[in-house]
């Protein structure tokens, strides 16, 4: 017979979770597809509410995202909280997938070893990610010599002991909603650094790394680009500007450089913010770029504030969508009626986690919450998205 104490204890992890309407595409509680989209309209973890979304624009979806909630290490006395993970690949699917499938463990096994969530453990973590990725791109070099070019940006966020990590490589962003007493607005405030070559000051860090390259940012058709040839100076994986025996046939000789290098040219190291969480801060937007490159950061701040947690992350992407729309002179339905990869050329791949914080929950003793994961992500894509 099972205890009513035992009863009462699990009780709350058995509530189904909450979704949309039940109207729109099909899904489990992991989340719902329909057509290019994936969604999870609202879901709990132990700190509060989130909401997510993913939007497929290229042939095959390049973005990948998690959020775990629970322990954060392999420990029963160890550190637990909630990690968010956004990871925007390029040159393919493979970086993104890996670092989906091997960032977080890494996380928990060197917080197990140090007990506790730290700078260290997330540069640790990280640097894990990488090698495991180089060590994968070294075995399938004569196979697959492709996968040198291959790599992702990775964005993630820890919130454990009232304290949120920001970690990144790349360009995706973090920003979070901070509410103002006095005018009962609420401020976008942005707390991930980025590493893009349009950025002055990452032209300036890479020049001051590679003082002898004349070339080490090359502006072209209005963009500038490490080498001429990516726009983000840190990244997970791109092999073939990290390893010189990755930059060499068989890979295809547009990513191959006319001189040898011996340092790398792309860093691996994230930039790691951490921040006391106040009960004004309201909640947390992480995403890919591809909505950055249409919202700023005080209008998504705006939409979260003004419509309900309820698909709250759905409506950013349609909002993105409906500017990117815009831009290209075209209307919106039409827009949606563009295939993945087609679609490609009007909007990139957009990946939105909106995170709530409960400072009730966030007081307590998060081990009292019930563990919660997740992966975003198109399985099936249907050939129209319907956002």
């Amino acid at each position: 017979m099972i205890s009513i104490y035992f009863m009462k204890m699990v009780k709350p992890c058995w509530k189904p979770s909450v979704e949309g309407d039940g109207t729109r595409g099909k899904g489990d509680s992991s989340g719902r597809v329909d057509g290019l989209l994936w969604y999870k309209d609202l879901g709990q973890h132990i700190n509060g509410e989130f909401s997510m979304a993913v939007i497929q624009a290229n042939s095959l979806l390049e973005d990948q995202s998690q959020l775990e909630s629970g322990p954060l290490s392999f420990l029963d006395s160890g550190p637990y909280g909630t990690f968010i993970g956004v990871y925007d690949g390029h040159g393919g699917p493979e970086a993104s997938r890996f670092v989906n499938e091997n960032l977080f463990p890494n996380l928990k096994k060197f917080a197990t070893e140090h007990q506790e969530i730290s700078e260290s453990v997330i540069r640790k973590a990280f640097s894990a990610t990488e090698e495991g990725f180089l060590s994968l791109v070294k075995k399938q070099w004569l196979t697959k010599p492709q996968i040198a070019s291959v790599g992702s940006c990775c964005l993630a966020g820890i919130i454990c002991n009232g304290l949120l990590y920001i970690a990144n490589v790349g360009d995706s962003r973090a920003v979070l909603g901070r509410a103002e007493r006095a005018s009962r607005e609420v401020t976008a405030i942005q707390l991930s650094t980025e590493h893009n070559a349009s950025i002055e000051s990452v032209r300036e860090e890479l020049r001051s790394l590679h003082p002898h390259d004349k070339h080490i940012v090359v502006l072209r058709h209005k963009v500038w680009r490490v080498k001429g040839l990516i726009q983000v100076s840190r990244s997970i994986g791109d092999a073939y500007l990290k390893k010189a025996e990755f930059n060499r046939e068989p890979l295809l000789s547009r990513f191959r450089l006319p001189q040898p290098f011996i340092e790398p040219i792309l860093s691996s190291e994230p930039s790691i913010s951490v921040h006391k969480i106040r009960p004004e801060d309201q909640f947390i937007i992480f995403a890919s770029d591809g909505l950055w490159e249409h919202l700023s950061n005080q209008e998504a701040v705006n939409i979260v504030n003004n419509y309900p947690r309820n698909g709250i992350a759905r409506k950013l992407v349609k909002t993105a969508l409906q500017e990117a729309a815009k831009k290209r002179e075209m209307r919106y339905s039409d827009l949606k009626k563009i295939d993945r990869g087609v679609r490609r050329h009007f909007h990139d791949d957009i990946t939105v986690v909106v995170v709530f914080l409960d400072p009730l929950l966030i007081k307590r003793s998060s081990s009292s919450g019930c563990p919660f994961s997740i992966k975003g992500g198109v399985k099936a894509p249907a050939p129209a998205a319907e956002v």
